[in-house]
């Protein structure tokens, strides 16, 4: 199998390099000695309001988006959020406010699926940009991790398509990737099938610039890595802001 892994990875990177637009992506794996998850996280914008923005991390492992330049903040509403949060041994990574949905249902017995159950896409018409959502929770005896993508059905406003998709077992030196969009275009088109195999490495920072320097030079805006101790759950973060 380890040829066939290599080969779809390849493809996913070969086609995230030729996409100038993915928008958010998240991928989410095993570092290839099998010690730690890993979650990647980045953000991409076109408008000057999207691209306002950098990766801030608090001092509790929590980490949010700011505007680089307050002045220029025109409508917070869907660009500032945190993006990562975690509660016990789950880290929650989302791209956009559905991470404290998923935060504050955790800390009251709920789940991953019953928090996004009482969300929807983004109302963002006539985008409807897609909410994607990871967690890899250390408690969870039956996966690894889980990846979820709401979004509308076909820019119908009053369907949203629910999909989550859950890894019993993770890949040593693999994640999934699922991003918001397809490409450009006007309107966005959004996601479309499964998550895609994708590499990882065992350096964070490696990691980090691999994924960086895959992104369209014009639009990305900031890049995090999280990586997950599997035998302690000590959590470090790796952020690169443009």
């Amino acid at each position: 199998m380890a040829g066939a892994w290599k080969a779809l990875a390849e493809r996913t990177i070969s086609d995230l390099k030729g996409n100038s637009y993915p928008g958010r992506g998240i991928v989410i794996g095993l570092t290839p000695d099998g010690t730690r998850f890993v979650q990647v996280y980045w953000i991409m914008g076109r408008s000057e309001n999207s691209r306002n923005r950098i990766f801030v991390e608090e001092p509790n492992g929590f980490l949010r988006t700011e505007a680089a330049d307050p002045a220029k903040l025109s409508d917070p509403s869907l660009i500032i959020y945190y993006p990562v949060r975690h509660v016990g041994g789950a880290h929650i990574v989302t791209n956009g406010d559905q991470t404290d949905t998923i935060y504050e249902a955790l800390q009251n017995g709920g789940t991953f699926e019953s928090a996004l159950a009482t969300r929807t896409y983004e109302p963002d018409g006539p985008n409807f940009t897609p909410r994607i959502s990871g967690i890899v929770d250390l408690g969870d005896k039956q996966n690894a991790y889980k990846l979820s993508i709401l979004k509308s059905n076909d820019n119908d406003e009053s369907q949203t398509k629910r999909q989550y998709f859950h890894y019993e077992q993770a890949i040593a030196g693999y994640g999934h990737f699922i991003s918001t969009y397809q490409g450009d275009g006007n309107p966005l088109p959004s996601f479309d099938g499964e998550p895609r195999l994708a590499p990882l490495f065992d350096d964070a920072g490696e990691t980090a610039r691999y994924y960086w320097d895959l992104l369209n030079a014009d639009n990305r805006i900031s890049l995090l890595v999280k990586t997950i101790r599997r035998d302690n759950g000590e959590a470090v973060l790796t952020v690169i802001n443009k």
